[in-house]
């Protein structure tokens, strides 16, 4: 599943989806989950993920008082992961309700230099 770059993200993709997995079923905290996403990937689809989960960290407290909301939300991640486990592109509804809002993941960094926190800096900054 070739993304507009032309590279080949299925196997990331499929490692995403184990991650998703792990925060459904409690095996792994979401903040180590995201720590644990690809660096410096440019998939949409992996980029809207990442984004996906930082709402459910954000809603952990409204998570807990609605479990309507629970609910729906964690049926949404079990799609998300569903989609990711097969290697595909998550819907275009999904990766649009993302795009406006920001235009990349700010997934941690390989370079640990300081050009590298730099560039981390200046993402976190300008999103």
């Amino acid at each position: 599943m070739h993304n507009n770059d032309g590279i080949d993200y299925t196997e990331i993709r499929k490692k995403v989806s184990k991650l998703f997995i792990a925060v459904l079923t409690k095996r792994l905290p979401v903040r180590e989950a995201l720590i644990r996403f690809p660096k410096n990937c440019q998939d949409k689809t992996i980029i809207a993920s990442w984004h996906a989960l930082c709402h459910l960290e954000a809603d952990e407290e409204l998570r807990m008082k609605d479990n309507l909301y629970r609910q729906e939300q964690d049926d949404y991640i079990e799609f998300i992961s569903f989609t990711l486990s097969k290697g595909e592109e998550l819907p275009a509804n999904i990766i649009n309700a993302y795009s406006p809002y920001y235009t990349e993941a700010l997934t941690p960094l390989t370079n640990k230099n300081s050009k590298g926190i730099w560039q981390q800096l200046k993402r976190f900054l300008c999103c």
